[in-house]
């Protein structure tokens, strides 16, 4: 059977900067690894992010845009049919940051998938940056995108420090306590070390950290109506242009309740992609980039992000 790996986590957590340094390790094991992409912006920019990885043994499937929960869940089913078929025996799965869990346990559960795919690990990324406030649905989806999880990864802790990073996995005691679930993480089921010094000791330990079986009382909401994502091409904003846009959207209530900006600027010889959350940003060159700004958020305005992209 092949096995499936799950990495999840909100909005901006980090999850495409730990797939790329997984799925090469993955890849450096020997095994055929597919990457499964869902973004839920209408462009797929996280799939430009991983180009690089892709070779005899590594293959990249897309599942774009916002949909309902059963034309995703279809989307979804018919990808992996798909991809059974073609001698992988990995899939890591990277869905979007608003992704409801129960979808991808309830789909590989379907015959026939639950004859070809086994459920392998569930890891989920956690900001140790993350605001001290979140809405009601954005802290219910942070409980759901963790509670299964058979390890959990706490980003950026080098620039957060100690304490930000203790106030971070209080943070999401309180998020699954608030929607009822038991689940809660011993100190070793929690890596706080900076990404870069992960050894093949540490990427194994989580390779093979498996899942853990969590409920939590659902919290009933149409993820695309509470949250929007907005798509802006052919800005041609320099990296300094977009650098100073995204901090603008942040600090503008009246754009709405922005969480995540993504995109890419042109310099010489490639692009960079800038990923940025109220936290900060993160500046990284890529090979392949497109004239694109994606903004995710709660009760975006079009027009007032539009105004200040070009102040």
């Amino acid at each position: 059977m092949v096995q499936v790996d799950l990495i999840t986590g909100f909005l901006g957590a980090g999850k495409t900067t730990f797939l790329r340094r997984y799925v090469r390790y993955l890849v450096e094991q020997g095994h055929n690894v597919c990457i499964l992409e869902n973004d839920f912006g209408a462009v797929n920019v996280d799939a430009m992010l991983v180009q690089d990885l892709l070779g005899d043994r590594c293959d990249l499937e897309t599942i774009s845009g916002g949909c309902d929960c059963d034309t995703h869940q279809r989307r979804m089913r018919t990808k992996l049919i798909a991809m059974a078929m073609r001698g992988f025996d990995r899939v890591v799965v990277e869905p979007s940051g608003i992704f409801d869990v129960d979808e991808f346990f309830d789909v590989l559960r379907d015959d026939p998938l639950d004859r070809w795919y086994r459920i392998g690990n569930v890891i989920a990324i956690v900001d140790a940056m993350l605001p001290e406030a979140l809405s009601p649905q954005a802290e219910y989806l942070l409980a759901s995108e963790t509670a299964n999880a058979g390890r959990v990864l706490l980003s950026r802790a080098p620039q957060a420090g100690p304490e930000q990073c203790r106030a971070a996995i209080a943070h999401l005691d309180r998020a699954l306590e608030a929607c009822k679930c038991s689940r809660r993480f011993a100190p070793d089921e929690i890596l706080t070390r900076d990404w870069a010094a992960l050894t093949d000791a540490d990427l194994a330990q989580i390779a093979a950290c498996g899942m853990r079986q969590a409920s939590c009382e659902k919290l009933h909401f149409d993820e695309h109506k509470a949250f929007g994502s907005l798509c802006f091409l052919e800005q041609h904003l320099t990296v300094e242009q977009l650098q100073q846009a995204a901090a603008r959207l942040f600090g503008d209530p009246a754009c709405g309740q922005v969480l995540r900006v993504k995109g890419f600027a042109p310099t010489r010889g490639g692009w960079l992609e800038l990923n940025a959350t109220a936290a900060g940003q993160t500046l990284a060159p890529i090979p392949q980039g497109q004239d694109v700004l994606i903004v995710i958020g709660e009760g975006l305005d079009r027009a007032r992000i539009e105004t200040q992209l070009h102040r």
